[in-house]
């Protein structure tokens, strides 16, 4: 383990949290933007993410490659609510086996600013307002996501892309004062 990649990750992380924190305080989440991805911090998340740090994308898809899952992963998405993933779960018509449940919207506005926040860090200078949409668009055929969830999602993406942040921040703080989506 290198210990310049000590700073680096913990560089790494600070910054995104701090681009979300920036992104939430747009929208009117203060205290998501205060107290969003401190779980990166934990032991558990933080010396793996040092141990396979890259820069240029997640150390839990290199701990991915390297054991075929991702322990920090799995600490982190069950601890932060704005991951569509924390809200699998069984169905209650079992023979669905795993479905997504309805985000809150404040949780789904908070998932719109942390992937805006990701993209920016990862692909630095080379980001675009539609660097989100095109992440997504990449991932969107094998993920788990309520149906309403997915749509909201996919428009705050696709409104980024058109026309820009100040239209997506514009659109979630009327949806937020709105209260329901």
């Amino acid at each position: 383990m290198k210990a310049k990649n000590i700073w680096r990750h913990f560089w790494t992380i600070t910054h995104h949290r701090n681009l979300v924190r920036s992104h939430c305080f747009r929208i009117g989440l203060y205290w998501q933007g205060l107290t969003h991805d401190l779980s990166k911090y934990s032991p558990e998340e933080f010396w793996t993410g040092v141990k396979y740090y890259q820069g240029d994308r997640s150390p839990n898809a290199a701990e991915r490659e390297d054991i075929g899952f991702s322990k920090a992963w799995l600490h982190h998405k069950g601890r932060n609510k704005h991951h569509y993933e924390y809200w699998i779960d069984v169905s209650l018509n079992k023979e669905e086996g795993l479905v997504g449940n309805k985000m809150p919207l404040k949780y789904v506005a908070e998932m719109a600013c942390d992937r805006i926040a990701a993209c920016q860090v990862y692909k630095g200078d080379a980001y675009t307002t539609a660097s989100p949409w095109e992440y997504y668009e990449r991932t969107k055929k094998y993920i788990t996501i309520h149906p309403e969830t997915r749509a909201l999602l996919e428009k705050l993406l696709l409104i980024l892309k058109d026309q820009g942040e100040d239209a997506v921040y514009t659109y979630m703080r009327v949806l937020l004062r709105k209260g329901t989506y």
